[in-house]
């Protein structure tokens, strides 16, 4: 069965980015927008990885978003949900500040675009850690439109998270679409490749290479961005 849909993740692969240095300028950055309101630093910082540990952990009975509030509320009480528009706000007025923590690859928008116009569908399958928002911003960050894709996750619109197969199966229930139909292209190992497990073929980019299980990686196709597109063709 042909490809018919590629679905990308977004950072690091899209998106080049250390993940350490853009979580340090992204928490840090939140933090200091909410400490005037009685949310102390590193608590607050603490409080945002017990949320997306929740969201990895949902088992599909809620949303993301619902899972990540409700270990907020457990933390700090119902005090959060009053102080929901100051986070609102940050994404509108000071989330773009956090851009210069990624980097950006110039062959990113023509190698997306290429492959539309080769008549591919295109699924941006990013972690669904974060409210549209913010993943509106870091798809411009890359070059990119969010109209560019059929679909892209965010916590409002997600029940799980990667690596659990079912976010994977999730996406192929709203586009319509069989593994076999799908390449999945991403750049960790253990959350991108796992697609394989479904049936999906799979590239690896290797530019921002995430493998903490030291795996090896010359059992998938890799490389960098600009050659998804032979990649693509070989197929």
């Amino acid at each position: 069965m042909s490809i018919k849909f590629i679905l990308f993740d977004l950072d690091g692969t899209l998106l080049p980015m250390d993940q350490n240095k853009f979580a340090k300028a992204y928490f840090g950055s939140l933090a200091k927008k909410l400490a005037p309101y009685g949310y102390e630093p590193t608590a607050f910082i603490d409080a945002i990885w017990k949320g997306s540990y929740a969201m990895v952990k949902n088992d599909g009975s809620k949303r993301n978003e619902e899972a990540f509030w409700n270990a907020f509320v457990n933390i700090f009480g119902d005090k959060v949900l009053k102080d929901y528009p100051i986070f609102e706000d940050f994404y509108i007025n000071d989330f773009n500040k956090v851009q210069p923590s990624c980097g950006f690859n110039p062959d990113t928008p023509p190698t997306v675009y290429k492959l539309k116009e080769m008549g591919y569908r295109v699924v941006l399958a990013t972690n669904p850690l974060f409210p549209s928002m913010a993943t509106e911003c870091r798809i411009r960050w890359a070059g990119l439109e969010p109209s560019d894709f059929e679909l892209f996750t965010t916590y409002e619109n997600s029940c799980h998270c990667k690596p659990n197969l079912d976010y994977y199966r999730d996406i192929l229930e709203k586009i319509g679409a069989k593994p076999e139909e799908c390449l999945m292209v991403g750049n960790d190992v253990s959350e991108d490749m796992i697609a394989e497990d479904l049936g999906m073929k799979v590239y690896l980019v290797t530019d921002c290479l995430l493998n903490k299980d030291n795996k090896d990686i010359s059992v998938y196709p890799h490389g960098d961005i600009k050659g998804l597109i032979d990649y693509v063709k070989s197929l």
